[in-house]
């Protein structure tokens, strides 16, 4: 395993996800499983055409002023994947400093 970079671990709950890397003791960050986008009027979400970064997670979304906020993790069950997907690219991006591929 000489020059690979740890697997990236990232547990998420309902309440809060944990992010880091195999092998440590603890997380490197513990952050909200909270994601804040902006809607249209009459419900439906902004950021489906063009708009897909404008979008906050963790505590940054509880900040944001003219987003809603979401929980994509109802009761240990992922209930909006669109979501889902966006707040694990984030994590692993801003959070983790990682490249999927």
């Amino acid at each position: 395993m000489t020059g690979r970079l740890p697997a990236c671990v990232i547990d998420n709950g309902t309440g809060y996800t944990k992010l880091g890397y195999a092998g440590n003791n603890e997380p490197h960050f513990i952050i909200p499983s909270a994601i804040a986008v902006r809607e249209r009027p009459g419900g439906s979400r902004i950021g489906q055409c063009g708009e897909d970064l404008d979008f906050f997670i963790g505590d940054e979304a509880f900040n944001a002023k003219g987003y809603s906020v979401k929980y994509p993790i109802r009761h240990g069950i992922v209930e909006d994947w669109d979501l889902m997907e966006k707040y694990w690219e984030h994590c692993l991006f801003k959070y983790l400093r990682c490249d999927p591929g």
